[in-house]
């Protein structure tokens, strides 16, 4: 299968949305087996409510023009760091570097020159070996709810 192309996302767009959300259900429901926590806020998240969020979306959009992932972040001030939100991949992607090739834009061509920081499930292995490998130092474990440890990072502009 060829390699996605990275592209921004339009959630006014019904379909767009609506995969975005599927995605990110199914990419959550495996994170909550790795973490051994099933009450993760995105997995009960209405489409309605995700499309409500103040969210910036860039998609890797295979040939076909399917959504294979997407990276979501709040829109960034002048000054202080940019704060990813999510970064969903298919489970149809999963080992195809779609979620490196979104960072890597992001990182690039979105943010050069920016603090970027991050959160994820402390036992969510291969995000953290992911963030880690792009340069993000791990900072404090913190537990916003009881029986869920997440890792920060962050990289440093």
């Amino acid at each position: 299968m060829p390699n996605p192309s990275v592209r921004p996302l339009d959630l006014a767009d019904g379909a767009t949305a609506a995969a975005v959300h599927r995605i990110g259900r199914a990419a959550y429901a495996v994170e909550a087996e790795l973490i051994g926590f099933d009450g993760i806020p995105a997995l009960g998240e209405s489409l309605e409510d995700m499309r409500g969020r103040a969210l910036e979306w860039l998609g890797a959009v295979g040939p076909d023009g399917s959504v294979a992932g997407f990276l979501a972040w709040e829109a960034p001030r002048p000054a202080g760091p940019v704060s990813l939100d999510r970064l969903c991949v298919d489970p149809a992607w999963f080992r195809r570097g779609v979620a490196s090739l979104l960072l890597r834009h992001a990182l690039g061509e979105l943010f050069p020159g920016r603090t970027v920081e991050v959160s994820t499930g402390a036992d969510n292995t291969p995000a953290v070996t992911l963030y880690e490998r792009l340069g993000f130092v791990r900072g404090a474990d913190f537990t916003p709810v009881p029986g869920l440890r997440m890792a920060s990072f962050t990289r440093s502009a």
